[in-house]
């Protein structure tokens, strides 16, 4: 994988910097596009404690100071765009608990993925508001599973402005179009209502309280061509990292866009961050969304039988038994594109922390913050905000 050239900082030495502030009275200038700080995007909502992507997750989130929160969008069977991430309504909800869909499970392809569920073109608005949702995560609080019902796009929306207007201070949403393919495909294309639902909002423009993200160039190229004038993001993911290498891997569903695959385009992701990736998508969004690994990489240690180590004998090989490597340029090449940085996913569990960050998430989190981040993706909003406000102190902020 072609990804841009290291910087000669470790990880550890930008952690270091981070720490060590200004022993002045002046502020230092954040690198940052445009020189402010940067944005706690509540990924799903306060995910790491609620149900994600139920109003009360989004009103967690904000209660603990997020200045964003973000939902995935997808559709029922009756037209009407919903807060799940995945089509698949077994992964986010309690479907199965519910005898009444049981002869609605089968096994199709999403997005080129083999998947068995329940899935939400198949199931009307009506019908998905007698779901609950459901924590994805074991590790997570599990005692309010079934609790909150599914939101729609649109109360969501009302949701944001009421809280804002509640709070005194402003809440952007930031909405995705998931799966759009394999919606366009089943007659269900969400990108004229996501369009419609911002026009009615009053938020068609790039000063608006609104991000419009998408993993599928055509999506987003599709609605700025019908006049969606908000801030566009180009998502860009991956599947793992090797280990013994510390590169990208890619697998399908997450190697490339669908549309791409659906093209006979094979070129996965990493297209996307090198300069001339970051030139096109200039074209058409206002910024990226990478998975952090593309700005900050991990490396295990390898075995005499060549496979990754299990360092902390904890029976798993994860992020926790691999440390930080030298951080890429994307960050500072993107801005050079005029594009701002949004990294996904920050998370608390050990597991998925490299040794070097010492189990405390906000170690992860000053080192994207130094390296000129304009925002971050968390599932943890205090702990986000509890670094931010560690390292804009350092700044002297």
């Amino acid at each position: 994988m072609r990804m841009s050239l290291q910087i000669t900082l470790t990880a550890a030495a930008v952690l270091s910097l981070a720490a060590c502030g200004t022993t002045g009275p002046s502020a230092h200038k954040l690198l940052t596009l445009d020189g402010n700080p940067p944005l706690v995007i509540a990924h799903r909502g306060a995910s790491g404690y609620l149900p994600e992507q139920t109003l009360e997750s989004y009103a967690r989130a904000i209660e603990l100071g997020a200045d964003v929160i973000e939902m995935d969008l997808v559709s029922t069977k009756d037209g009407v765009l919903i807060a799940r991430h995945d089509p698949n309504l077994a992964i986010s909800t309690d479907v199965a608990r519910h005898a009444r869909f049981a002869s609605r499970k089968k096994t199709i392809q999403v997005d080129g993925e083999t998947q068995t569920g329940w899935f939400s073109n198949d199931f009307t608005l009506a019908e998905i508001k007698t779901l609950g949702g459901i924590s994805t995560d074991p590790e997570r609080p599990q005692e309010f599973n079934g609790k909150f019902k599914i939101p729609t796009f649109q109360e969501i929306i009302d949701f944001a402005k009421a809280k804002s207007k509640e709070t005194g201070r402003t809440i952007a949403i930031y909405p995705e179009t998931k799966n759009p393919t394999y919606f366009r495909d089943l007659g269900l294309p969400m990108e004229d209502k996501v369009i419609a639902a911002i026009n009615a909002a009053g938020w068609n423009s790039k000063t608006a309280p609104i991000y419009v993200q998408s993993f599928e160039p055509g999506s987003l190229k599709y609605m700025k061509a019908k006049g969606l004038n908000t801030r566009l993001i180009q998502l860009i993911d991956g599947d793992g990292i090797d280990m013994k290498t510390g590169a990208m891997t890619y697998a399908v569903p997450v190697d490339r866009p669908y549309e791409w695959t659906k093209a006979g385009d094979k070129r996965n992701f990493d297209v996307m961050v090198t300069p001339a990736g970051l030139a096109e998508i200039k074209t058409y969004a206002d910024g990226i969304g990478p998975w952090k690994r593309y700005i900050v990489s991990i490396k295990g240690s390898v075995g005499a039988d060549g496979k990754p180590l299990d360092v902390n004998k904890d029976g798993k090989i994860n992020d926790a038994d691999a440390t930080s490597v030298s951080p890429t340029t994307l960050i500072a090449d993107a801005h050079k594109a005029g594009l701002f940085v949004h990294p996904f996913t920050f998370r608390n569990e050990s597991r998925r922390l490299a040794a070097d960050y010492n189990k405390d998430g906000k170690n992860e989190y000053a080192i994207y913050y130094k390296l000129g981040v304009d925002g971050v993706f968390t599932d943890f909003t205090d702990t986000a905000l509890a670094a931010r406000a560690e390292y804009l102190k350092s700044m002297g902020r």
